[in-house]
Order: structure tokens, then C-alpha cells, then sequence
């Protein structure tokens, strides 16, 4: 099985944020709030500086940006006790879930009748960003990667179901998956992942990767019937208020 670090790096790839500065190894992004994400500094490798160093850099980052310092960890892995040591401690205050699931799965498909665009329309932003008339920020963020497709599912003139597929490398990460409530538990998602998954292995995916917050239980129940597993889990650390200042002002 491959790193984690590495399946990380892909991810964000496919996520990536307006503004992102390089500190070694590691990336810091803001993305003016839209998702923790894309408004983390992603901490896999080196950052080419002492942990202290490079967690004054990432405040720096973040309050130059009018963000709140958070940083993205693999779970388990090295960095972790580091940052506790340090005065760090995990986002248990994150709306979205600061644990995260990364999961690894087939491609899947074909679909029976959704279908993937390659331009979002006012349906598919409505149910992936909550708005037809998304922040510059979230457009930005959902609509850059290497490889996009936008998909829906449709009754009629409606848009009831959307998803969100971008390949980077052999991997399709499958994001911002959403059925409107009237029209769940009709297979809609299923189909919606199929239509993903054969649009990323049409493009040279070999397998779909996908993140979820533990606590999303539905979510999970679905992906395992599906054929998927766990590969690794990530989780959001912040500092404690006094060890990291804000000095862009």
C-alpha cells in the first residue's frame, strides 16, 4: 500500500486553493474560508526549518490571509505528538468534522443515467456549494484541477443529484457528493458514483479515491457497499491562542 503522504498529495491536488505558499515539503493554502482544506497548511514531508519555525510561518500564513491557523496532519504519523508538544491540539471544533477518513475504492460505472458535464451548471452549484451564485473563492476551488467533470442526475428539467470528479495521476477524487431529500434512497448516489468513477477511468484512473468526516455514518454505510476501504485518516490541529499571534497587522 502506498503512503498515505502520497494519497494526500493527490488529493490536494485536486482541491487546491487560491493562494498556497510553499515551505519545503509542506503547503500552506487559504481559500478565504471555503473548506478546511483548502485553508490549511498541508503538513506531509520536510518544511526545511525547525517544527517551531515552521509553525510561526504557517500563523504568518494564515493571519496574512484573515484566516484562523490550522494545520493538517496524517493521523498516527510523526508530526502529531510533535505539535501536542508544542501546545497544538485537534480541531474538535470544526463544523465539517476535524477527523477525516480517506477512502480507496474502485472506479466503478457505467451509469445508468447520470451524466458528467464540463461546465457546472446553476443545478450543480445549487447542491455542491449551496448556491447557484458561489463565492470566487468556491469557484475557484471546485472548478481547478488537472481533470474535471461535473455530474448530475436529473428529472426532468431538475437538477436532483451532483458530484464532483477530478483526476490527478491514476487516482479520480470524488467529492461534493449530494441528493436532493425528496429524492434519496432511489439509487441516485450510486448512479452518481458510477458516472464519476467511469468519466476518471476514462481518463486514466485506476481507482477512486475519497475523503468523509468519521462521524458521517450514512456516508461510510455507502462507500463500504460499494467496494470501499479505509487507507488512512487525517485530522485538523490549531494552536493554542497564545503560542500563535497574530503579527500581520
Amino acid at each position: 500500500m502506498e503512503p498515505a503522504e502520497t494519497l494526500e498529495l493527490q488529493c490536494a491536488l485536486a482541491w487546491p486553493p487560491v493562494t498556497g505558499e510553499r515551505l519545503g515539503n509542506w503547503w500552506l493554502r487559504a481559500a478565504d474560508g471555503f473548506t478546511g482544506r483548502a485553508n490549511s497548511a498541508l503538513a506531509i514531508g520536510d518544511p526545511g526549518l525547525p517544527l517551531a519555525g515552521a509553525l510561526d510561518r504557517v500563523c504568518d500564513f494564515a493571519h496574512s490571509h484573515g484566516l484562523d491557523p490550522m494545520v493538517q496532519t496524517v493521523k498516527g504519523g510523526a508530526l502529531e505528538p510533535a505539535l501536542a508538544d508544542l501546545g497544538w491540539a485537534p480541531n474538535v471544533a470544526h463544523e465539517a468534522g476535524h477527523e477525516v477518513s480517506v477512502l480507496l475504492g474502485p472506479p466503478g460505472g457505467p451509469a445508468e443515467t447520470s451524466r458528467i458535464l464540463e461546465e457546472p451548471t446553476f443545478g450543480w452549484w445549487e447542491l455542491c456549494a449551496g448556491t447557484s451564485e458561489p463565492s470566487e473563492a468556491a469557484r475557484h476551488v471546485l472548478t481547478t484541477a488537472p481533470a474535471l467533470g461535473y455530474g448530475v442526475a436529473e428529472v426532468g428539467t431538475e437538477t436532483v443529484g451532483a458530484v464532483r470528479g477530478a483526476v490527478v495521476d491514476d487516482v479520480v477524487h470524488v467529492s461534493r457528493l449530494a441528493v436532493l431529500p425528496a429524492y434519496r434512497r432511489k439509487g441516485l448516489a450510486v448512479d452518481l458514483m458510477a458516472a464519476a468513477g467511469a468519466w476518471g477511468a476514462a481518463r486514466g484512473a485506476t481507482r477512486c479515491a475519497l475523503q468523509v468526516s468519521v462521524t458521517n455514518a450514512p456516508a461510510l454505510a455507502l462507500y463500504e457497499r460499494l467496494g470501499f476501504t479505509e487507507h488512512h485518516r487525517y485530522r485538523y490541529w490549531v494552536p493554542a491562542a497564545a503560542s500563535c499571534e497574530d503579527r500581520s497587522s
